[in-house]
């Protein structure tokens, strides 16, 4: 299944092109970038089965006007979407990669790494380096949480 997975915010949004555990593309631009790239998603001519994204959930706790624009975004997001889109919480997220509610934004990138393969070089092979990439080689900040979407959503 291709999945388009975003860690959507008020003004950019993380996104990562999956194919199992395959990141084709990835990155973090600007919404109105995001809304552009959803009518031509992937650029090769297929286009993704579903779009996976991280839903805003209540904690109990007021919120400012960034989160309240984070779900126009959302909405955005949603309605430019040719197929279907699915929303994935933070907290299934916990569960599906750290079995654990508890997990922090560290456990969840050492859940991610430790699914994929050592092929790279340096410190962690999963990642790599300039000279050794492994398959999780440039990803960065909000391109974490797109991809632990993008597992959850698959069931990886």
């Amino acid at each position: 299944m291709r999945v388009l997975a975003i860690d959507p915010g008020p003004l950019q949004t993380g996104y990562a092109l999956m194919n199992g555990l395959e990141v084709e593309r990835f990155g973090i631009e600007k919404n109105p970038t995001i809304l552009a790239f959803l009518c031509s998603c992937g650029g090769d001519g297929r286009y993704p089965d579903l779009m996976a994204y991280e839903m805003v959930s209540c904690f109990g706790m007021p919120v400012g006007a960034e989160v309240f624009d984070t779900c126009v975004w959302i909405g955005r997001f949603i309605e430019r979407f040719m197929a279907e889109s699915k929303p994935v919480f933070r907290r299934d997220v916990k569960h599906h990669l750290c079995n654990s509610a508890k997990a922090k934004d560290g456990n969840i990138r050492q859940a991610i790494i430790d699914k994929y393969p050592p092929i790279g070089g340096g410190k962690t092979p999963q990642i790599g380096t300039k000279a050794q990439p492994g398959p999780l080689f440039g990803i960065t900040s909000h391109v974490w949480p797109a991809i632990g979407v993008g597992l959850t959503v698959q069931g990886l």
